[in-house]
């Protein structure tokens, strides 16, 4: 088949996103199918919207673009629509309007998880034409190889990492942390390090910061520690606990968004007011937990051949979604690009003007 995906890869770090279209790339093409990134050709038999935001740096196409290209070139192509976004993740006014703006006219929804799928379907999404995947990483990359285990004499190392430098992140947890550190009691019995990108206004006092690093290294340096933890709010999935957990690390997660979906089993959940506690107790367990890492399913391959499977049998199904879907008028599509393509201007302008 020939699967057009919607978003530009880049090079290094660059975020969990950028790393999800690396890998399903990779993975239809060893898999002998065809990859583009735009809607030139006419014979696409899956399209796979991934960002439709109007400030989207990485989109190569949009909503619109589908609808055009299924209304005018091949009516036959499916469309797919993968939701990893919301407005409670990063604590936006924009982002939920557009996603399901973006989403009316769309054959699928896949989901990166359970958590930000109720979100959209109380906001209106049909959850009959969707499924959830969760994400995964490389474990060609991210693997126990090499991982040494904690020998309980050196201070216990404890870790996190982000590309976004957004406060969502879970800064408020990694500052908690940081002031941990000034206790007697933590003093030479932990280390905390944080890799990648921080807020401008942000100063740790007790925190080894590590720039952000490409795959290679990242994996290299999260062998090196021994616990990891994530304080993200309301993130719908993430990557950053998946390639810790794939490394071997027992994790402390927070009580919020997808993230339990992932991580629940292989560490021990966490809030802001019993954080240190929880710390306690992943520590004294720890032997326990460093052993159930070796049983973490969620690769990257694992999803893809998940997402591989959902493609196939949305092809199956074509004739059934043909006839489901929404006659849409020759003027309307044309209406909705020339106003689409307004507001994407109207918007960037106000986010310039608001920077």
């Amino acid at each position: 088949m020939k699967v057009a995906i919607g978003s530009k890869y880049f090079d290094g770090p660059y975020g969990g996103g950028n790393l999800f279209i690396k890998n399903i790339k990779n993975y239809l093409i060893d898999n002998n199918h065809n990859v583009v990134f735009e809607l030139k050709d006419k014979d696409i038999d899956i399209i796979l919207l991934i960002n439709p935001l109007y400030d989207s740096e990485h989109s190569t196409f949009n909503h619109l673009d589908i609808i055009y290209y299924q209304k005018f070139i091949n009516p036959e192509a499916i469309s797919i629509q993968r939701i990893n976004e919301c407005d409670e993740r990063k604590n936006t006014n924009y982002v939920n309007k557009q996603i399901l703006n973006s989403n009316k006219f769309i054959d699928h929804t896949i989901f990166v998880s359970t958590w930000i799928k109720n979100l959209f379907v109380e906001k209106g999404i049909q959850k009959e034409n969707s499924n959830v995947i969760l994400s995964g990483s490389d474990s060609a990359i991210f693997n126990r190889v090499g991982k040494p285990q904690w020998n309980k004499k050196d201070p216990i190392k404890l870790v996190t990492h982000h590309w976004s430098g957004n406060w969502m992140k879970g800064f408020e947890t990694y500052l908690a942390i940081d002031k941990l550190l000034q206790k007697n009691e933590w003093k030479n019995k932990l280390e905390f390090f944080y890799i990648g990108n921080i807020p401008n206004d942000l100063n740790f006092e007790n925190t080894k910061v590590i720039p952000p690093l490409d795959e290679v290294n990242l994996a290299l340096e999260l062998k090196k520690k021994d616990i990891y933890i994530t304080g993200s709010i309301n993130e719908p999935s993430g990557n950053h606990h998946i390639e810790a957990a794939q490394c071997g690390l027992p994790i402390l997660f927070i009580e919020s968004g997808g993230i339990p979906e992932y991580c629940k089993g292989y560490g021990i959940e966490f809030t802001t007011k019993n954080l240190e506690d929880k710390l306690k107790l992943l520590v004294s367990q720890f032997d326990e937990y460093f052993k159930k890492m070796e049983f973490y399913l969620n690769s990257s391959e694992k999803m893809c051949k998940e997402f591989l499977a959902t493609f196939e049998k949305l092809i199956e199904d074509k004739n059934a979604i043909l006839e489901r879907r929404d006659f849409i008028p020759v003027y309307k599509v044309f209406m909705k690009i020339l106003l689409y393509k307004f507001k994407s201007f109207v918007f960037r302008i106000q986010r310039k003007f608001y920077k």
